[in-house]
Order: C-alpha cells, then structure tokens, then sequence
C-alpha cells in the first residue's frame, strides 16, 4: 500500500497552455501552476520551462514527488517517451521523456492528453466505480478514451482514443487531418469558429452579435465569442451551435453502438462553456442510439474539468512507479 504522502507530477501540455501540478495518490492537487505555450519557440524551451516550473513546485513542497507525468496533446511512442506527432505543438520526434528525466533526476511519463484525462476522470473523477466508460473531450479539437471491462484501450500502435477523427458526415468539411466530414471537423472549437467567421463573411447583418462579441474583428471569432452569443440568444450562434450539438450525437451514438458503455463522460472547453450540450447530447443519443446499449447508459458532465490531464498524467505516473492496478 502506497504512503498517503506520496505524490507525482502531473504535467497538461497542450498548444495554447501548460499545467503544471503536484498531486497526491487521492488525486488531490496540492499546487500548481499555468503558463502559456511559447510554441514558436521550439521544443528545447518548452521543456526547459516545464523543468523550471517542476523545480519551483518542489521547493514549495512537503514532500518531494516521486516522479512525474506528462499528457501531450499529440501521438506518443509508449516505450520511448518520444512524441511522434504533436499538431497543435508542431512537434515531431520530440524525446520529452529523456530529456526532462536527465535534467529534473527523476523518472518521466508520458502519454496522449485525453488519454490521461480519461484515467483521471476513471480514477478520480465522473467514471469512479465503472468498468466500461467513454470519456468524449470536446476542446479546440475533440479526443477521449475508452475504457473497457476495466482497462484503458491503447491500440495497436498506441493511439486509440482519436475519437474526433470518427466520420459522421461523409461529405463534410476538411478537417485537419485530411479527411472530411469528422466529428471535429464539425463540432470542435476551431471548427465552430471557422463555421461562424463564414457565417459572419456571408452575412454581416446576421452576424452582427457575433462581431460585437468579437471587438468588430471576424478574425477573432471563437467558440467561446460563439457562447457568448448563444448566452444572448442570437438566433445565428444557436443555430451554429444546434449543427454541432447534430455533429456530437451522430458521433455520440456510434461510439455507444460500438463499445456500450455504463457511462458517457462529457468535458472540454466546449461542453464546460455550454454545460447544457449534456442534457441535448443525452436526449439525442435517447433517440437514436440502439435501446439495449442506451438503456443503462448516463450521460455526466466531466468531474475534474481542466485539470483531468494533470491529474490523470500524475496518477497514471504514480501507477508505472508504485504498485500497479489502482482500481
């Protein structure tokens, strides 16, 4: 049994910010900090920075952690550490895990983000308890994770859980990928923004809330400026936002179809800007999803929102260096 003081490092390293947070084996965050991404600066002074921030956590701390996990958002090789492919980080090849491990003396895990926030919100958050679960992030872009008969798919290459990349229109919009129609192409952040910049381009009278929302500059138009609109009942966000909620139960319903589920974990910036796209996803998946897989089946809002992946990452960590199976 592992000591209740003992405590990792968990790490949220996304595109636009860093979380860096020391959590305990309850999953408690006992500090943390937040910094922004300087990704044109390159991969070296990212991982510097994160090494800095670690050091500073563990002058602050009681005990010193017994090592540390990291969440990218990217494709991570599960034996090397080396981040293969990180879009939003324009990484490739990245060996995080050696690099960070000689600098800070202390061993590093790393895994894909959504990956980690699943584990955390399994462990610790909306999935405690459950043996079969799917956690859908629905963010900048749209990830998650599956869980089933009590264990975390991976895949054969390591990168199940691309759940945005599943196709729910097939003659939809490009999405970054390269293909087209995929759920996060449809229902993302970036992708409710770029679908209402157009929106706003074809018709600025329509759009006129929507440009206020976002200082008169269309370029600034996000999913959260789309929100805003939506909390004031302007007829063209509520309708951008319908589409994407159609988007999200289409791929909502094959997810269930495919894996049954006791539980549909919902989070991301997008679900926790508009908490009310559980209740819609729940009653359109009510619909339209097989009766024997949606009959048990809840629908919950994320427990752990934005600090899923460090918590996950931390606890995940602690898994690989203590005593293993924690559920």
């Amino acid at each position: 049994m592992e000591d209740e003081n003992t405590s990792t490092i968990g790490v949220d390293l996304g595109g636009t910010k860093i979380e860096v947070a020391q959590v305990n084996i309850s999953g408690q965050v006992l500090r943390r900090k937040r910094l922004p991404t300087r990704v044109n600066e390159g991969p070296a002074a990212i991982q510097s920075e994160i090494a800095e921030t670690v050091l500073e956590l563990q002058k602050q701390a009681d005990t010193m952690p017994i090592g540390i996990g990291i969440g990218v958002a990217g494709q991570v090789d599960p034996v090397s550490g080396v981040v293969h492919f990180a879009m939003n980080l324009g990484w490739r090849d990245v060996p995080i895990r050696d690099v960070l491990s000689e600098a800070l003396r202390l061993p590093v895990f790393v895994t894909n983000d959504v990956r980690a926030a699943t584990w955390g919100e399994w462990v610790h958050g909306a999935g405690q308890g459950c043996d079969d679960l799917i956690c859908l992030f629905v963010g900048t872009g749209i990830g998650g994770g599956v869980v089933s008969g009590g264990h975390l798919l991976t895949g054969c290459s390591n990168t199940a859980g691309e759940l945005g990349h599943i196709v729910v229109d097939l003659h939809g919009p490009l999405c970054n990928c390269g293909n087209r129609g995929c759920m996060e192409a449809l229902a993302g952040g970036w992708a409710i923004a770029r679908s209402a910049r157009e929106a706003v381009e074809n018709n600025p009278s329509a759009g006129s809330v929507l440009l206020q929302e976002a200082g008169g500059n269309p370029e600034r138009i996000s999913a959260a400026t789309v929100a805003r609109a939506v909390r004031k009942g302007d007829p063209l966000a509520l309708k951008l936002i319908e589409s994407a909620t159609e988007a999200l139960v289409s791929g909502a319903v094959g997810l269930i179809n495919a894996f049954n589920p006791c539980r549909l974990i919902l989070g991301g910036g997008v679900i926790e800007g508009l908490p009310e796209l559980v209740d819609r996803i729940d009653r359109g998946v009510r619909q339209r999803a097989l009766a024997a897989a949606s009959a048990p089946l809840r629908i919950l809002p994320s427990q752990l929102g934005n600090q899923a992946v460090a918590i996950g990452a931390a606890i995940m960590a602690m898994r690989e260096l203590t005593v293993k199976d924690p559920d």
